[in-house]
């Protein structure tokens, strides 16, 4: 593959990952944590045996503004919380197209995907929640993809291979399009006022669920397009509650933590990826929001994090896994920089990945670059799934 690499830029990104390296490894051997305070420590056998997982996906940052010593503010917990207690990898590669659907889709199925970056196209090979539902008999409720991003459809969920499909998919949930059309149906019918008062945007929000068009909306829960399992919709309402009546801030990404934390405690799925996107505010020009949307990432991953460990379902045999989709344009760049991410480099290409859990035998950061299609391989390996067709490599440091 060829490359448009500006020498200096790249020096500048190995360095600043040199010097991470080495602080993230000093602070790893300078805390010393016993074996038995790892969450997840000392399991064995995860295989097929009740183990669970959970993928956060982000939207496009780079390792400036993330793992590198400018960065690390941008992250304190995934710096401070997480990475004394995970497999680190500093340099995990998105070789294919770094188009948010091509990108998430390469990772669920462990193939570069090249369809349509608006997700009119599902997957040409099987996802992980197919080959896990078909091989081991899963039901539906135990595999959910909940995210942000507006470029992502319902076609997440499953692909098109033959012997596959949708009827082998994962439920498909985009609480922040709940949010935008509850909105812009408040617009369209001359109550836009209402949305300076919570309780109303509750009422908005509760009237699209009530509206059922949720084909719409890209929606693809239990029992089709028309109507919600009731489990389901009790399962949004109680997260549009705590969402409007919170107080706190109310971005995209808080609406898919609140659902996705509510379908971990009612459902308690052995498989669900979540994916945030308030980072691609970028594309915008705004670098300060952009940050923002790390910082809030940071902290939301951490939240969810913490809420695995307090959950009985889920402590001591789930393995969460958190990397970026891809990276951005470096500084300088003809394609303006962080604003978007299409250029051919190292800062597009080269993200990192985390692992905790119950698939980690010891903290330890591996230098060696993976790809991102290594992952969905060595997922289905734990989750005890038969070897699946796949471009990507097991990864030697799981405990699988």
């Amino acid at each position: 593959m060829s490359r448009v690499i500006s020498g200096g830029s790249e020096a500048a990104v190995d360095r600043s990952r040199r010097d991470f390296l080495r602080a993230a490894t000093a602070l790893l051997v300078g805390l010393n944590l016993p074996q038995t305070s790892l969450a997840g420590g000392g399991q064995h056998g995860a295989g097929g045996s009740g183990q669970r997982v959970v993928v956060v996906i982000f939207g496009g940052v780079r390792r400036a503004e993330t793992f590198s010593p400018e960065g690390l503010e941008n992250i304190p917990h995934l710096s401070r919380d997480l990475l004394p207690r995970a497999l680190f990898y500093p340099d995990a590669r998105n070789e294919g197209v770094t188009a948010h659907f091509n990108a998430i889709s390469s990772i669920l199925t462990g193939n570069w995907q090249r369809v349509d970056d608006w997700g009119k196209l599902a997957p040409t090979t099987p996802t992980l929640f197919e080959h896990f539902r078909k091989r081991l008999g899963a039901a539906q409720s135990d595999t959910w993809v909940v995210a942000s991003n507006k470029a992502l459809t319902s076609l997440i969920g499953a692909s098109s291979a033959s012997e596959y499909g949708p009827v082998y998919g994962a439920n498909v949930v985009f609480p922040k399009q709940l949010m935008v059309a509850a909105v812009a149906n408040a617009l369209r019918a001359g109550r836009s006022r209402n949305m300076a008062d919570r309780a109303k945007i509750e009422a908005e929000l509760e009237s699209m669920l009530e509206a059922g068009n949720y084909e719409g909306l890209g929606w693809t829960v239990f029992d089709g397009a028309d109507r919600l399992d009731p489990r389901v919709r009790a399962t949004i309402e109680e997260a549009i509650t705590t969402f409007v009546r919170g107080g706190g801030p109310t971005s995209g990404d808080e609406l898919t933590f609140l659902v996705s934390r509510e379908v971990i405690r009612k459902f308690s799925p052995r498989l669900l990826v979540v994916i945030f996107s308030d980072v691609e505010v970028a594309h915008f020009g705004s670098y300060a929001l952009h940050v923002g949307g790390i910082r809030t990432g940071d902290r939301l991953a951490y939240q969810l994090w913490q809420e695995i460990q307090g959950n009985s379902e889920y402590q001591n045999k789930t393995t969460m896994v958190i990397l970026p989709e891809f990276g951005r344009d470096p500084d300088g760049s003809t394609t303006n920089g962080f604003f978007n991410h299409r250029g051919d480099t190292e800062s597009t290409r080269s993200t990192w990945m985390m692992a905790l859990g119950a698939a980690v035998d010891k903290p330890q950061i591996i230098e060696r670059p993976i790809r991102h299609v290594d992952l969905c391989t060595t997922l289905a390996g734990l989750l005890g799934c038969p070897p699946m067709e796949s471009q990507g490599a097991r990864l030697a440091e799981w405990q699988v």
